[in-house]
């Protein structure tokens, strides 16, 4: 029979899959990193990509995917509840405890993803200036609302968790990095104190966070890269016509 593998040496087998601007990336090392778990970053050509990412996220073919030892595990939110499930002894757990609490999150988690990346989509490569102008009012809307969740899940500490970062702080953590170069790159500051005070201050923090300082990149380099994506996306559109 073969020996127990404890959890220090069952994370030696992590292995991740990601890109450097990916907001859905970031996330997972913050919790990886949160985790206190060893693992191989593997930086991913969304232009080119490999063999391994096709064949461990053969559905959607995109970043993030977890390898853990010959097991994959794609989507950035199935993997983070997956790193609590998988280590429950290592560092800080992500999910609350409380399953209302988790309920909340959770729903907030997939207002993120299915609303407010879309909406930040649109904003930057929308077909029309008409089409770009509307998603951008939709993202401040949106981060109105998460101004407003924050108000609710934070019960007046420093994240959505309370005292320490959780799961939805580190969901919508891994935006910190477009959201704050966006007035680079659409022209508009969505991270405004004025407008969105409670979330402007998180963002902060999070930002300061050892965490998400070792994942975040440059405001820079995410607002070049921005600008290159949206070069193609008009070119193809305008050879599409």
């Amino acid at each position: 029979m073969a020996a127990a593998v404890g959890e220090g040496e069952a994370s030696r087998q992590l292995k991740l899959l990601g890109m450097w601007a990916s907001p859905f990336a970031h996330r997972v090392r913050v919790a990886l990193h949160l985790k206190g778990l060893e693992y191989e970053h593997v930086e991913e050509d969304i232009a080119n990509k490999s063999e391994l990412l096709l064949a461990s996220n053969p559905v959607h073919k995109k970043v993030p995917v977890l390898l853990h030892g010959d097991r994959s595990v794609p989507e950035s939110l199935v993997i983070l509840e997956y790193l609590d499930d998988a280590f429950p002894g290592a560092g800080q757990t992500i999910l609350p405890a409380d399953p209302y609490e988790r309920a909340v999150a959770r729903f907030w988690a997939a207002y993120v993803d299915g609303k407010l990346h879309g909406m930040m989509v649109n904003a930057l490569v929308g077909p029309t200036e008409e089409e770009r102008a509307a998603a951008t009012a939709d993202t401040f809307a949106a981060l109105d609302k998460l101004e407003g969740a924050f108000a609710e899940c934070s019960g007046g500490k420093e994240f959505f968790a309370g005292d320490a970062p959780g799961y939805l702080d580190i969901v919508l953590g891994g935006f910190i990095g477009w959201l704050r170069a966006w007035d680079k790159v659409g022209g508009v500051k969505l991270l405004d104190a004025g407008r969105i005070p409670l979330l402007t201050a998180w963002a902060a923090r999070f930002a300061e966070l050892d965490v998400a300082k070792e994942v975040t990149p440059d405001p820079d380099h995410i607002a070049e890269f921005a600008k290159v994506l949206h070069a193609k996306r008009s070119a193809a559109a305008a050879a599409s016509k």
